[in-house]
């Protein structure tokens, strides 16, 4: 499990590092072939509220969501058994806004930070932290006038970073 990792976080170097750079352009295609040679199992998930999957890794369970967690815009959650990674996916009616309004919205939050503007398979996104929480998020705009927010934390944990570079390059239109 170490050597896998060692490896995954080589790749999530390589995810942070790209989406630091403005308008950074990251392709599934390029980082497949790394979790292929690094043997971690798993699977695409699509949601039923939209048309995009992620890649999520076989370690990662989905949690059974409340009426509550729809009623916040969760459509999915996803944990280790030892709950050191995690992530959520949240599809919030946003009436309309766009990418460029969302940023602008984030730099006027407190407790962001690192906010960064890429495209992700073709879509285009904005990545920030917020370290008081530790937690790292993606964001996009839907035609649908929502906002497709995907997030793991905590950040530091063991795995996490792991999960974030996988989830980071693999969200894609389906």
């Amino acid at each position: 499990m170490k050597k896998i990792l060692a490896i995954l976080m080589a790749l999530c170097m390589f995810c942070g590092v790209a989406m630091a750079e403005a308008a950074t352009e990251l392709n599934w295609d390029e980082i497949a072939p790394i979790i292929e040679q690094s043997g971690v199992a798993g699977d695409f998930v699509t949601f039923d509220e939209i048309a995009v999957k992620i890649w999520i890794p076989s370690d990662l369970q989905p949690a059974e969501l409340t009426d509550e967690d729809r009623s916040n815009g969760f459509i999915g959650y996803f944990a280790d058994a030892e709950q050191t990674a995690s992530l959520s996916v949240v599809y919030v009616d946003v009436s309309g806004m766009s990418i460029e309004d969302y940023t602008a919205q984030l730099n006027e939050m407190e407790g962001v930070a690192e906010i960064d503007a890429g495209t992700v398979n073709g879509l285009p996104c904005v990545s920030y932290t917020m370290p008081e929480q530790d937690s790292g998020h993606i964001a996009f705009a839907t035609e649908a006038g929502y906002i497709l927010e995907v997030s793991v934390w905590p950040t530091s944990a063991e795995g996490a970073d792991m999960v974030w570079g996988i989830v980071l390059g693999s969200i894609q239109a389906e």
